[in-house]
């Protein structure tokens, strides 16, 4: 049986973009977390919830791929600035957004919202990989790998728009990190970020660790927690694109989400990287939703 956190109203938004991503199919993430019961299970908990529907996401087919070094960024940039009106507009009504990918790059878009309503705010991370890329520092050009360092203001001009403030975030702690490229480590001891990497979750566990996570993040105008289904090991959930073992148990990952709502501190959520095509059985949307669910205030007593 679950227990009720204090009684919230929830928003939940659709952003099944996959143009920041290497592969096709997180674009059916959200309907893959809708199929597993998600609007139910935040009702059981004893919230209330809206379905405000997807926005409009073009697909790799039909639009032009522009600089190599940040793949299809202006595309992405206009979902984004639909995914913030859609999270401002949930702000604006005291609900709380939780917005479906698509890829990580769909995070600028609730960061970028919440920063327009609420001034710049701070950011829970949870995620195999830090997304502090930069065009000029990612392997491989796919933007889904830069959100994080766009938010924080250090993307470059391209990650700029008028919808919503840059930066929208000017704190963040990353949680469950086992995956860093150079220029990710560069930009991590330039700005305002702590790391809680998987091997220092593993020698002191997962309660001290988020507990200092959002000690650092406390106070802030706002924090936005961005779930990363590639920061539980794909043991749990193989329905991601960039895989990585030795991630977050089960049980570690829904501990790492109790203790975000037993803070009280969460404000938004998204849930990205779900990819139906990789998953078995759709398993890996179905911890998304238990994971949302403890976000949110489920227990097991």
């Amino acid at each position: 049986m679950s227990t009720e956190q204090a009684h919230r109203r929830v928003a939940i938004i659709g952003a099944g973009l996959d143009l920041g991503a290497g592969r096709r199919g997180v674009d059916m993430g959200p309907s893959a977390i809708r199929y597993a019961g998600l609007e139910a299970r935040v009702r059981d908990i004893g919230h209330e919830v809206a379905d405000w529907g997807d926005i409009r996401s073009p697909v790799p087919e039909a639009t032009e791929v522009g600089d190599p070094a940040a793949r299809y960024l202006a595309p992405i940039m206009q979902a984004c600035e639909r995914v913030a009106g859609l999270v401002g507009g949930a702000a604006d009504q005291a609900l709380v957004p939780v917005v479906l990918g698509g890829d990580h790059s769909i995070a600028m878009g609730s960061l970028g919202g919440m920063a327009k309503v609420r001034g710049p705010g701070a950011t829970l991370w949870i995620d195999a990989h830090g997304d502090l890329n930069r065009p000029g520092t990612s392997p491989s050009g796919n933007v889904h790998g830069m959100p994080l360092a766009a938010s924080l203001g250090a993307a470059g001009a391209g990650f700029v728009c008028e919808a919503f403030p840059t930066p929208s975030v000017t704190r963040a702690a990353l949680f469950g990190i086992r995956s860093l490229d150079p220029g990710e480590r560069e930009l991590i001891h330039e700005l305002d970020i702590k790391v809680f990497t998987m091997s220092e979750i593993d020698r002191h566990g997962v309660e001290k660790m988020m507990d200092e996570a959002l000690e650092f993040l406390g106070g802030a105008s706002f924090v936005h927690v961005s779930l990363d289904l590639d920061a539980v090991d794909p043991m749990f959930a193989p329905g991601v694109g960039t895989p990585v073992r030795g991630g977050l148990s089960y049980r570690e990952a829904h501990l790492a989400l109790e203790l975000v709502s037993e803070s009280g501190l969460l404000d938004s959520l998204d849930v990205v990287e779900v990819n139906p095509v990789l998953d078995r059985e759709n398993e890996t949307a179905e911890l998304a939703v238990e994971l949302v669910a403890s976000a949110l205030g489920a227990r097991i007593l």
